[in-house]
């Protein structure tokens, strides 16, 4: 038997400009996903996943015959679509390394996330990241072939600790961000409990001239190492709101302070595409009732968050 895990993600700077060469920051949460993978004598791939409650939410089999992957059976919430996703990704990981899947034999396999699918803090990633491990290949290129993306969920995944990541032409680069606050204890993360399309804010974003591009992405990269090096809760709480306006004026979307949050006294962040799953919050006991008084009950403090 086999384990393997990965850690989830929040991407603190550096949102949809990290897709054009912005340096962004990303942090691995304590939360993540794990596979296990046992050899079967029965020639079928027998795919379970487990929520962070232990409960199972989707289970499939699949045969591999003559090179192929095929679905035979599948049962949960809206099974096929999974069912169809697990297949591409089990395909593509297959043409990567053709050794790890023979029709002589099978593998009872279960993934189980740490934490509610809802929470964004990459269940896709994670997984992507777990298969690549099992079949020894280049994560990115399975990342590349199935979802797409930046790929810096595939970077925290595989680190233990806040980095830099910037992808220029096809090559990226990974560094470790020396980001630790001293003032981690009043920051927090609130989940917004809502989904929301970022197509039109992707839209936006990729209608821009390349001159502003240009212009956002030097902003960005500097706005990212200006908020590693805050010495103060004030100046990084400065840096924010920057980058807030910055993305803001790029993807002609409003700041979710300014949507949701007019009154809160201090500072708040969007976190990875806008519109839904966690922000980042400054401020203590007293700012966190702010938003249970408005409804928002998942609240997870940074160090309880980050890894």
């Amino acid at each position: 038997m086999k384990e393997f895990y990965s850690n989830g993600k929040l991407l603190l700077s550096g949102e949809y400009v990290v897709l054009d060469g912005a340096t962004a920051l990303a942090i691995p949460t304590s939360f993540g996903q794990s596979l296990r993978v046992e050899k079967i004598t029965e020639p079928v791939l027998n795919w379970k996943s487990i929520d962070f409650k232990g409960n199972t939410w989707f289970e499939g089999d699949f045969r591999f015959e003559k090179g192929q992957i095929k679905a035979t059976s599948n049962s949960g919430k809206n099974p096929e679509p999974i069912s169809d996703k697990l297949q591409n990704i089990l395909t593509e990981a297959h043409k990567l390394n053709p050794e790890i899947l023979s029709e002589s034999r099978g593998y009872k396999i279960s993934s189980r996330l740490d934490f509610p699918q809802n929470w964004g803090l990459g269940s896709s990633s994670t997984l992507i990241n777990n298969i690549s491990q099992w079949f020894d290949i280049d994560p990115y290129q399975l990342l590349e072939k199935t979802f797409g993306g930046s790929g810096y969920d595939i970077a925290s995944a595989q680190n233990e600790h806040a980095i830099t990541y910037t992808l220029n032409n096809n090559k990226r680069q990974v560094l470790a961000a020396g980001f630790d606050p001293a003032f981690k204890n009043e920051l927090f993360f609130v989940h917004l409990n809502r989904k929301q399309s970022s197509r039109e804010s992707i839209a936006h974003y990729r209608n821009q001239p390349k001159e502003k591009l240009e212009e956002a992405v030097e902003k960005i990269t500097s706005l990212t190492h200006q908020i590693i090096a805050s010495e103060n809760l004030p100046e990084f709480e400065l840096f924010l709101e920057i980058h807030e306006t910055v993305i803001s004026q790029i993807i002609q979307t409003p700041k979710i302070k300014r949507q949701l949050f007019q009154d809160y006294p201090r500072a708040i962040k969007s976190l990875g595409g806008w519109g839904g799953d966690f922000i980042l919050a400054t401020g203590g006991e007293k700012e966190k009732e702010y938003f249970r008084s408005k409804g928002y009950e998942t609240i997870v403090s940074y160090p309880e968050m980050v890894l």
